[in-house]
């Protein structure tokens, strides 16, 4: 990606969750040349410092601040909302991009602390963040959340378990939360990135070759887009693709 003299987020405040690979760490480099101070999540350490690192080599002037987290600590994410308002008083953009894959089988054969585990990933824990992160989120004058989703939540697929169960779910818990923000400063959207080359996709389908489906980095345009204190969108489900 180049750098831009156009930056419609500069001084804005952003948390990615998942923000070590793939779609999130694309989502945070697009975010910071759009000129957002950062707030990165995600577990793996060693990814966080590579984007760490190439956003600072860019965008020296951008504040980055790693959060090394596993998102199913409840009691960690409880404490993210204070954490982040040690350093700022509020947060105008939340991509709620974390997510795991459930093993492709029949629901009757899954394991039951699988299942629980990728309910905790992609449903509980955003429904935690959101307790945690409202009040700074209330006070941005143009608070943006953009939650993640896929396909696999619009229709039943054999096989898809616990991820389209639960993406399914975020749905509804970010439709509410849209609905209980109509007449506030919040916006509340919805990403289906559709088939991206990303580690996750390359899971679920093995047998393709990566070059069958777009790079994270042409996705991200969408995110900017709702990111943007402009976007007058709430409650909407947005196709990347």
């Amino acid at each position: 990606m180049s750098k831009t003299t156009e930056q419609p987020l500069l001084g804005r405040k952003a948390l990615i969750t998942g923000a070590s690979r793939g779609i999130g760490r694309a989502a945070a480099y697009a975010l910071a040349e759009q000129g957002a101070d950062l707030f990165l999540l995600a577990r793996t350490v060693g990814g966080l410092e590579e984007i760490h690192d190439e956003i600072k080599a860019a965008f020296p002037e951008r504040e980055v601040v790693l959060i090394a987290s596993d998102l199913t600590n409840f009691k960690e994410m409880e404490a993210l909302g204070p954490a982040i308002a040690s350093k700022t008083d509020r947060l105008d953009i939340w991509v709620a991009n974390a997510a795991m894959l459930s093993t492709m089988g029949p629901l009757a054969h899954g394991k039951f602390k699988e299942f629980q585990k990728v309910i905790d990933t992609n449903l509980t824990t955003n429904f935690q963040l959101i307790r945690t992160l409202d009040p700074l989120l209330k006070n941005s004058d143009a608070a943006r959340v953009i939650f993640v989703t896929s396909g696999a939540a619009q229709k039943g697929r054999a096989y898809w378990g616990a991820y389209s169960v639960s993406k399914a779910a975020l749905e509804q818990l970010a439709s509410i939360y849209a609905a209980e923000n109509e007449k506030t400063n919040i916006n509340v959207n919805l990403i289906n990135p559709g088939q991206t080359r990303t580690a996750m996709w390359q899971e679920a389908f093995p047998g393709r070759e990566p070059e069958e489906v777009p790079p994270p980095e042409d996705i991200v345009p969408k995110f900017i887009e709702l990111a943007l204190p402009s976007c007058t969108m709430n409650g909407e489900i947005v196709n990347a693709q």
